[in-house]
């Protein structure tokens, strides 16, 4: 939306303002996006996905709660479970093991006899 606000303005020429109130965003908003600087919690964050990646790329069978495991172990830091979660799936890190799915119910592709419904023929039966 904002790369769209920076087109309009420098090919077209329409004033920020008005594209800002015509796409719904904030002008505080789009000139922070402007500037290209991050938030101290968004550098945090990358410093912190790079740390996961490098522990990652030494361990991929590791998962983000055990990632998070060595973050606090090794390297000292306490983060919550689900902020490294949400890293791990910006990042698109995964876990290399998985399970297979053993359902208690099997479901057979073409069932070799399917009895018949007598509730149902009973039913219609009895109608007048």
């Amino acid at each position: 939306m904002y790369k769209a606000i920076r087109e309009s303005h420098a090919e077209k020429g329409y004033p920020i303002e008005t594209a800002c109130e015509l796409l719904h965003a904030a002008r505080s908003a789009y000139h922070k996006w402007a500037s290209g600087k991050l938030s101290r919690r968004a550098e945090e964050n990358e410093r912190l996905a790079d740390t996961i990646e490098k522990i990652h790329e030494e361990s991929p069978d590791k998962g983000y709660r055990r990632l998070n495991d060595d973050l606090r172990h090794d390297h000292g830091i306490h983060v919550n479970d689900k902020r490294v979660l949400r890293i791990c799936r910006a990042r698109d890190i995964k876990s290399t093991i998985k399970y297979s799915n053993h359902g208690c119910t099997r479901r057979a592709k073409n069932p070799q006899y399917i009895a018949e419904n007598l509730l149902n023929r009973q039913f219609h039966a009895d109608k007048p």
